[in-house]
This record gives C-alpha cells, structure tokens and sequence, in this order.
C-alpha cells in the first residue's frame, strides 16, 4: 500500500507510513521507553533517567495524565509540559493520526478498568467538590466585601489512596470582626474524611464522601461550633461536548448535638468550559458559573442560595499549579448576608514539586 506523506511527517522518519499505535510506538519509542512502556533497561539506553520517567504499564502513575497531556509532551517534547529536555518533539516524525494512535496503545498497557481516566478530573470549582480522588493541596481564602471584612481560609490536603479511594484533611483558619475595635482570628474545626469511587464510565463518575469535623475551634470566639459534626455528600461530574462540563454535589452536615450547631442540608451545581492555548496544548483556562444551597433542618428554616461565578487558569507549563478567583453573590434572604470574594491555590503535588514546570 502506498502512503502519502502529511504535512509535518517526514518520509525518513522511522514510523513512516506505520498506523497501528504498537507498531509506531516499537519503532519510534521503544528504544528508550521499553516494551510495553514499561522502561527501557539502564545498561541499553545512553543517558540517565530523569526522575518523571514513566511506566505506562503502571496505572496509578498513568491514569491521572489526561489524553492532552500525553499529546503536548509527544507533539513539543518534555519541555512542553516543563519536563525533562531529554523526550524529543516528534511533531515532524508523527502525523497527528499516529500520535492519537500511540496514545491509544499507551493507555491499553493498565489493563484495570476501575480506575478512572483523568478526563473526568474537571476544573476544580470554587465551593462543590469533586467526585475525582486525586493528590493535590489547596489553599482556598474567603473575605467579605464589607468594610472590616472577615477572613476564612483553609488548608486541605487530599491523598489519593489506590484506585477508588481519597483521604482528606482539611485545616481552617478565621479572622472575625467581633467588636468594632476587636478581631477574634485563629484555627477552626480540623475535618478529616474518606472519599470512595462508586462509578466511572467515559464521561461520568460518581462518589461518596464522609467526614468527621472535630471542635477543635475556639467556640466561645466564634471560630468553631464546639461539637463533633458528621458530614456526607455525594459528587458527581460530567463531560459534555465541546470541553464543556457540570459537576454537581448534594449533602448534609450532622452535628452530636444542636444546641449550638443546626442540622443542614445543601446542594452546589457547577457548570463551565475550558479554553487551551497553542492549538488545544498549552496552559487551560475555565470560566464557571456555581449555585450553591444551604438550608437549616429547623421548622421554618429558608433556603439561602448563593451564585458564584468564578475563573480558573493554570499558571504553570505542566499545569500542576492553578488558581481559582470568583464572587459569591447572595441571590436569597440578602438582608445581613454579605458577598464575598473567595480565591484559591492549587498544587496537584502528584505531577512534581510546586517549583517544577514552570519553564
């Protein structure tokens, strides 16, 4: 058969006219990576390993990387996601076809379907939570707009335990105006929960969460509720086309005892879309738009419903480190309610250190 060459392939290049994603990858590939991916011996390679060097036969290493990912580093080399200089750019030995079709082979070598394709670990919006297991540490600042304003944050550090599981720490800290001349600032109560994987296919996936909220704040300064609070939610997020997305969260808190601290019931919807630069390789962009719910179990409690649009980027060539800056806006019972502004920081730690892939 005779194949016409494409525009960016070169006739002498040695995957040359090849259109199986195995045959590509052992002509092309294989020499440093190994069979299968799976590492190539020391003693047959010429040069040395850089830490990131990766088993695609491995899949807790290789399910967090996104199809795109894989394509930037194949089409610009390491240097495309601020990895090593070492992987080359194959943009004029592989035609777009054949890179698609390395891919396809690559991610045929985790042979454990329960593990989640990295698709489904959408923007991270700024108040719903994710169905995603993943390891990652976000800082998230929340501050009133009103003069004097108040200050909540949270340091949450998230480890994905195996295939379906994530253990979770989450570490306020508050800042309050208590009296004009007065603030009451300090650490709230510490949170530690588990989430778990019920199901993923293409584009869904679905989990369930539960935490216990210890009192570790100081109640009478208004820095916690002063009891052990259990939390439970369910997550779902869903691919919709054209790089769009929603992501939706439904759950309640219930606290030891309710002198001090109500029983609630919330629901949080998060919709948006992502943008990359270089042709769909480079560094993403997602506006969101969230509709977040709370309501007390108390008779005649209401509803207070918030809207919080928000913007998230990467700011990092690997895009391992993002930030998130949005409003939340009351849109129900506005009477003493005060927007807020609300940004966070995101390291997802399980693609390098928080200096790496910058450059």
């Amino acid at each position: 058969m005779c194949v016409v060459p494409v525009r960016g392939q070169q006739p002498d290049s040695p995957a040359f006219g090849l259109i199986s994603g195995e045959a590509i990858f052992n002509a092309g590939c294989a020499d440093c990576h190994g069979p299968r991916g799976a590492g190539a011996d020391d003693t047959t390679i010429g040069f040395e390993k850089p830490s990131t060097y990766p088993d695609f036969t491995d899949c807790s290493t290789t399910t967090p990387e996104r199809d795109v990912d894989w394509r930037a580093i194949i089409t610009q080399g390491g240097h495309g996601r601020g990895f090593s200089r070492i992987m080359p750019s194959f943009v004029d030995a592989l035609t777009a076809e054949q890179i698609d079709a390395v891919i396809g082979y690559l991610r045929s070598q985790c042979d454990d379907k329960r593990w989640a394709r990295a698709e489904l670990n959408l923007p991270r919006p700024l108040r719903t939570e994710k169905a995603f297991p993943e390891s990652e540490t976000v800082l998230t600042v929340g501050a009133t707009t009103d003069h004097g304003p108040d200050w909540d944050s949270e340091l949450a550090y998230e480890r994905r335990l195996g295939v379906r599981d994530q253990l979770e720490i989450a570490i306020p800290f508050s800042s309050i105006q208590t009296t004009d001349t007065e603030r009451a600032s300090g650490i709230g109560d510490v949170a530690v929960g588990l989430k778990h994987v019920f199901l993923t296919s293409r584009d869904t996936i679905v989990s369930g969460f539960g935490e216990i909220v210890f009192p570790t704040g100081n109640s009478d300064r208004g820095l916690g509720t002063g009891v052990t609070t259990f939390g439970f939610f369910g997550a779902i997020g869903q691919i919709l086309p054209g790089e769009s997305f929603v992501q939706g969260q439904i759950g309640t808190d219930q606290p030891t005892s309710t002198d001090s601290s109500p029983r609630t019931f919330y629901w949080r919807v998060a919709g948006g879309r992502t943008w990359r630069r270089e042709n769909g390789l480079g560094r993403q962009w997602s506006p969101m738009l969230e509709v977040v719910s709370e309501r007390g179990f108390e008779e005649g409690a209401r509803s207070n419903i918030d809207l919080v649009p928000q913007f998230q980027v990467s700011l990092n060539r690997r895009q391992h480190v993002r930030v998130n800056i949005g409003l939340q806006l009351p849109a129900t019972n506005t009477a003493g309610r005060s927007k807020q502004l609300v940004f966070y920081l995101m390291w997802d730690w399980f693609d390098g250190g928080f200096r790496e892939g910058w450059k």
